[in-house]
């Protein structure tokens, strides 16, 4: 059997630079990001690929997810900014008890040295990423890059005004989500609300 890449390869040269990366920001609006994944989230999303991978491929893109968590331990590890929609917080993707260890794990990242967590409400009137997820990075050497991924490849994007666009709208993105204390607040609703039946 032919090995199993360990990331596809239009998104390895980004696997290289979060790595390196020295900060980080992220815009998602369907899924978490892979930073954020637990085992049964990302065994969850891997799972609802279509066309289906095999077990042995399942098994493999999970454990390469979870590596990748490390940097976020590390003796010094990046700053790190996560927006996430309201929908991903809300969707009990893999079912009720993944859903309840995922709030979990979300409130425990969201206090991490580094890591700033907010949520963007589902009810907010203006939204200034509708065009899609993406992220911000910047490399040791402070070049900063965007990148985005799309159903079939990715766009790692270094022009200067390119990434200042992205920029501006990650900056307008982070007043109009719920602030961290906010979004902490409502992590620790929703555990509530998800515990309510004694478990």
């Amino acid at each position: 059997m032919p090995e199993i890449d360990r990331f596809p390869a239009w998104s390895e040269q980004y696997m290289d630079l979060e790595r390196e990366a020295i900060s980080m920001s992220f815009f998602a609006n369907q899924v978490l990001p892979g930073l954020l994944q637990t085992e049964n989230y990302a065994r969850a999303v891997i799972r609802s690929r279509v066309p289906v991978f095999s077990e042995d491929e399942i098994n493999t893109r999970v454990a390469n997810r979870l590596e990748r968590q490390e940097i976020l331990h590390r003796k010094v590890p990046p700053t790190v900014s996560f927006i996430l929609s309201e929908a991903i917080v809300l969707a009990q993707l893999g079912g009720l008890q993944i859903y309840r260890e995922t709030l979990r794990h979300l409130r425990v990242c969201a206090d991490l040295p580094g890591i700033t967590f907010q949520v963007m409400p589902l009810a907010r009137r203006t939204h200034a990423a509708l065009d899609g997820p993406f992220i911000l990075l910047e490399t040791p050497e402070h070049q900063h890059l965007a990148y985005s991924e799309t159903q079939r490849g990715s766009q790692l994007v270094s022009d200067p005004d390119e990434v200042s666009i992205l920029a501006q709208k990650y900056a307008m993105l982070r007043t109009q989500a719920l602030n961290t204390e906010d979004s902490k607040g409502l992590l620790d609703r929703l555990l509530g609300e998800s515990n309510e039946d004694g478990t």
